[in-house]
């Protein structure tokens, strides 16, 4: 049912991990897709050689929007559920992600995940902030305690939309390579063909390490994601989270336009002077 992207860059012990927790879990026909950034020595490739798993390669790290365009066009499965090799999926995930697309009964929609990390993300529960030190069993034994509501304008991955959907807004943005800004970006374009479902699931749970491929590599470059959004949508992505996503807030339904009042025109106004001094730099 669902096509499951991971893009990697030299982080196999993750990567094998993640695979493992989604076929500990999983009791669909799914398959996973691996995009292999790099991989110097070969390890990740074999790996995914020797258990089957389909891949795409590029010998350079890419950036993370290219990976993930990259091995979108290998999925055979209607629904794209893109996801980093740095999450551990919970048991029961796929029940909910499940039962929701079909409640919707149409493609306009964009599904995600609650993330539980060690210090932040949707569920603040400390399991370990590596493999080294990761309690599974702490996880497994509590995390279906651990509880949000359902809520709205999330934009962080895992995240499920339909195929359609993604080859209708061509995928993630590759200016935002390697990434940062990225998923904002790509609601944006949701937005702009007119989906309104932008809802993150309490019971579909991963444990995430933290963007560790990112934090522990000091190697990659880190893009400026924050001002090509401003560049490109003339807003941040705060105010777009804020007035559009409505993020953090309790799922109540489809998101309508912006409640445009006074509070709504004083940030668009920050927004527009940050965007004046932007372009008087660049």
């Amino acid at each position: 049912m669902f096509s499951i992207i991971i893009p990697t860059f030299n982080n196999l012990p993750y990567l094998k991990y993640c695979i493992k927790s989604i076929n500990n879990t999983s009791k669909l026909d799914n398959e996973i897709i691996v995009h292999v950034n790099e991989d110097l020595k070969g390890e990740t490739r074999d790996y995914l050689n020797k258990n089957h798993i389909k891949y795409t390669f590029s010998k350079n790290n890419i950036g993370l929007c290219s990976s993930i365009n990259l091995a979108v066009k290998s999925s055979s499965n209607k629904y794209i559920l893109y996801t980093h090799d740095d999450m551990y999926f919970c048991p029961g995930w796929e029940d909910p992600l499940v039962d929701e697309i079909n409640k919707i009964n149409h493609i306009f929609f964009y599904i995600s995940g609650s993330m539980i990390e060690a210090n932040s993300g949707h569920i603040p529960y400390d399991c370990g902030s590596s493999l080294e030190n990761f309690d599974e069993e702490k996880l497994l034994n509590n995390y279906m305690n651990l509880n949000i509501d359902d809520h709205q304008g999330s934009h962080f991955s895992p995240h499920c939309v339909h195929i359609d959907i993604w080859n209708k807004v061509g995928g993630f943005s590759e200016e935002f390579n390697p990434g940062m800004g990225s998923d904002p970006d790509f609601n944006m374009k949701l937005w702009k063909i007119g989906i309104r479902i932008f809802k993150g699931l309490n019971s579909f749970k991963v444990y995430h390490f933290g963007s560790l491929t990112t934090r522990k590599n000091k190697n990659i470059i880190r893009n400026k994601g924050d001002l090509t959004f401003l560049k490109k949508w003339g807003i941040t992505t705060k105010f777009f989270k804020k007035h559009y996503l409505k993020s953090k807030t309790k799922y109540y339904g489809p998101l309508s336009n912006p409640n445009k009042n006074i509070f709504y025109f004083f940030d668009l106004l920050k927004c527009k002077i940050k965007l004046f001094y932007l372009n008087l730099n660049f």
